[in-house]
């Protein structure tokens, strides 16, 4: 299979379907068999996404009228071939022959001349890319940038800069197979460069390595998970014999992390029954036990017949603007309307998930959002509603007069993320 025409179908199936890229790549590179195309496939893929706008905005430029209707996954063939002239070491003439070839393999026979006329007018010309505008310097949508410069006034350009980058892979000990030291030094004989990180199970890799590569990872001795979502275990902090819900808990790494440093009788729950088929995946590599459950969190007396729960973990749904490093496509499937129905939805299953937390009880609160109306302003409201909730100051917080602990993307090599404990008073 062309590698070019996969690309632009997985490409299209983003920004003209709306599938997320985690879902449209893997779905595409299937019908790949050798590991260097499919990573040549995500690089490209990955890139279109980081430089969307210059991209087509150049693409455009040297079109003489838009592709429409089923022609438009030439439109992203041809960001995949502009991508490759800007931004790999792929050779021009490799670039253009195999993009064009690509057209091929997608049935449109008609367009190979276009894209090969437009690819080899960009090689000739080689015009610099559009930066008349924010959204065109910075590729990045303007109402993310607005609300970025409301927020973080004095540092929303580095914040964007870091979302550019390409993130560090970050490796979570699990502590019930060896020490971190000792998974350190299983790695070094590995060969594989790492180094411990703030968590106390924290490891981050100098580079991203195939997990076939680390010692014992089918037998669970580690799991992928960024530095900063592993914090979420860590500060929720549970005991011996608790009774435990994760109550947003696909993919399951914090669930599995959990369960790795006590106890305790857990419940993940999650609404999407396809994405929990990862969290029960997960917890039979790693041997581990939990109650997994398809359910609303926003609604658990409907799905939940036990007691109350000691600890509550919501990793709430969110906008995910916190790890657009990763997820570049994020900047392209979220609107500015979207904000307002997240924060609803986050008050409505933090209303319900208290009303299921013990006397005494903790519930840490997290998003992978960098935005204050699902951060801070979502707690401050919530405990303006709620007398019986008090809001711990965590260990990480800079100032202890601020709301939670929000971790901005590239911090420490990692993710945005957001904290927030709240301790439900005894009586």
């Amino acid at each position: 299979m062309n590698i070019r025409a996969l690309a632009a179908k997985a490409i299209f199936d983003v920004l003209e379907r709306g599938v997320s890229l985690s879902v449209a790549l893997p779905a595409q590179q299937q019908l790949l068999r050798d590991g260097k195309d499919k990573a040549l496939m995500a690089e490209i893929c990955y890139g279109v996404m980081r430089h969307l706008p210059q991209l087509d905005k150049l693409i455009s430029g040297y079109m003489q009228k838009p592709l429409k209707g089923k022609q438009r996954v030439i439109h992203q063939l041809l960001l995949v071939g502009a991508y490759q002239l800007y931004f790999t070491r792929v050779p021009a003439h490799a670039a253009i022959s195999e993009t064009a070839e690509g057209c091929r393999a997608l049935g449109f026979e008609s367009l190979v001349k276009v894209v090969n006329g437009v690819l080899r007018n960009i090689q000739r010309q080689v015009p610099p890319l559009d930066e008349s505008n924010d959204t065109l310097k910075y590729n990045f949508p303007a109402w993310i940038i607005r609300r970025l410069k409301d927020a973080y006034p004095d540092n929303w350009e580095g914040i964007i800069e870091a979302s550019h980058q390409r993130p560090p892979m970050w490796l979570r000990n699990n502590r019930r197979h060896q020490s971190r030291d000792a998974y350190l030094q299983a790695l070094t004989d590995a060969e594989i460069s790492a180094a411990a990180g703030q968590g106390e199970d924290a490891i981050c890799l100098e580079f991203a390595t195939d997990v076939a590569r680390l010692p014992n990872f089918a037998e669970g001795a580690s799991s992928v998970q960024d530095g900063a979502a592993q914090w979420a275990a860590s500060l929720l902090a549970p005991q011996n014999g608790e009774l435990v819900l994760d109550a947003c808990a696909a993919p399951g790494g914090k669930s599995c992390h959990l369960l790795e440093l006590a106890d305790i009788e857990l419940v993940a729950v999650d609404f999407d029954e396809k994405r929990l088929e990862r969290v029960s995946q997960n917890l039979e590599r790693l041997k581990l036990n939990a109650k997994v459950i398809h359910g609303d969190a926003g609604d658990i007396g409907n799905w939940w017949q036990g007691g109350k729960f000691d600890r509550i973990l919501l990793d709430a749904p969110c906008s995910a603007t916190g790890v657009i490093r990763r997820h570049p496509d994020i900047k392209w499937l979220r609107q500015n309307n979207d904000i307002a129905e997240l924060a609803k939805l986050q008050q409505q299953i933090l209303d319900n998930c208290w009303q299921w937390l013990k006397p005494g009880g903790t519930l840490l609160y997290a998003t992978c959002s960098i935005l204050p109306e699902e951060n801070r302003e979502q707690i401050k409201a919530f405990l303006e509603r709620t007398p019986d909730a008090t809001l711990e100051t965590l260990p990480n917080q800079a100032n202890s007069n601020d709301i939670g602990w929000q971790i901005l993307p590239g911090q420490d090599d990692m993710d945005g993320f957001y904290y927030a404990r709240l301790k439900k008073a005894l009586v």
